[in-house]
């Protein structure tokens, strides 16, 4: 049956309806215009851009700047993660018995190995060796160089700061308490252990704080993981006798016991964008190269890996990451660079940080920056994609952000 019936009747009816269309138009374009003239009151030199599902812009002003993004960048890691290895990834730290009973670990980058997974990791390997005591443990960080350094981390005690290492526990972060030279967990679940208390008296604050290990020596962060996993060896009821050194496992040694991060990818991205953590975006910025082109990890594979996939989908020029956390000032971004992306990253999109409104998004700051990108809910056009980019005013991200909300 045809749409329109030819005839008097017919062409009424197309009539009424394009005036109808004509006047929604008439209507939308003042409401567009307030929009856009709320955005250059509050922000007139501000890096402001909203895309409809469609790719049709609805506000663009000075969207051909440029900009570095911060933890902004936390956005591309996610899809490029999601792209690679996918939602249901699960990182691994593999364990080994020799005839003697030593213990070997081998690290596997996984970003949470936190307290409560070494609570459920140690009941699952006396599962499979038993509860004999272990003679000694040996820790194989092999996976990531010695030396791997990311772009914009410094040797600080920041646990912003804190080193890339494929075996490391809680962050590569130790967070205690301290009164002149005694040193206690600030953490229930975490025990202390000697090299914590060691390395909190050298370097931490009086009082609770939270500091990244040591950079100097990388060695230092796997021996306090394999402190850490002793203790909880310990808890469960079993014992590790002798030295806790670094060192490789023996050839040909097959693993008892692969443990399976309980966290799976989609869940460890969505706690990354919620608490803008650099250790974990590095972790599994690193991830993302390993994966494809094999290990050991490198800064330079998973560059390559980024550059091939931002390639496919014409981003070469719009996206530039020297690292995947944002950390470092030299990641640069294009407004519409990143627009493209977050229409990529759409059905992920759940992941992120929510407004009351129902808008998606992930903030960016540093001194001199702050950035907002994300999802606006809008009440005419949908969820729109959008990128703030400010030289300053952290509060004035989100007055924007409800200018697209409400105007949009």
């Amino acid at each position: 049956m045809s749409l329109f019936v030819y005839g008097t009747s017919g062409a009424t009816v197309l009539s009424r309806l394009l005036s109808v269309i004509c006047a929604m138009l008439l209507l939308a374009a003042p409401v567009l215009a307030d929009a856009k003239q709320r955005v250059a009151a509050l922000a007139p030199n501000g890096l402001v851009l909203a895309v409809d599902g469609e790719g049709k812009e609805l506000v663009a002003q000075n969207a051909d700047e440029a900009f570095v993004p911060a933890s902004v960048a936390k956005i591309v890691t996610a899809w490029l993660a999601m792209e690679v290895l996918g939602g249901d990834y699960r990182f691994q730290t593999r364990f080994y018995v020799d005839d003697d009973r030593v213990l070997y670990v081998r690290g596997g980058g996984d970003p949470f190995l936190i307290s409560e997974e070494l609570a459920l990791l140690a009941p699952r390997l006396f599962a499979e060796t038993g509860t004999e005591p272990f003679t000694g443990m040996v820790l194989d960080a092999s996976y990531y160089p010695a030396d791997i350094r990311i772009p914009g981390i410094e040797d600080t005690n920041e646990a912003y700061d804190a080193l890339n290492v494929a075996l490391a526990v809680n962050f590569n972060t130790i967070n205690a308490v301290r009164s002149g030279k005694t040193v206690r967990s600030a953490e229930e679940q975490t025990p202390i252990t000697p090299l914590a208390i060691s390395e909190f008296r050298a370097r931490g604050p009086n009082g609770r704080g939270r500091i990244s290990l040591a950079q100097a020596d990388p060695s230092v962060s796997v021996r306090y993981a394999g402190e850490l996993i002793a203790a909880f060896i310990e808890k469960a009821g079993g014992s590790v006798g002798g030295e806790i050194s670094t060192g490789s496992v023996p050839d040909g040694l097959e693993p008892v016991y692969v443990h399976r991060q309980s966290r799976d990818l989609s869940e460890i991205l969505r706690l990354m964008l919620i608490g803008s953590n650099n250790y974990i975006a590095n972790q599994v910025f690193l991830e993302i190269g390993a994966s494809r082109l094999g290990g050991p990890a490198s800064l330079e594979k998973s560059l390559k890996v980024a550059a091939e996939l931002l390639a496919e989908h014409e981003l070469t020029d719009a996206i530039q990451l020297v690292e995947g956390s944002g950390i470092s000032r030299d990641n640069r971004f294009t407004a519409r660079g990143l627009a493209k992306v977050l229409d990529l990253f759409a059905p992920h999109a759940g992941l992120m940080r929510s407004t009351r409104a129902g808008s998606r998004y992930k903030t960016g700051t540093f001194d001199g920056v702050r950035t907002l990108a994300g999802y606006a809910r809008t009440t005419d056009s949908g969820d729109v994609r959008f990128v703030i980019s400010l030289r300053g005013g952290g509060k004035l991200r989100f007055r924007l952000l409800d200018a697209i909300e409400k105007g949009l």
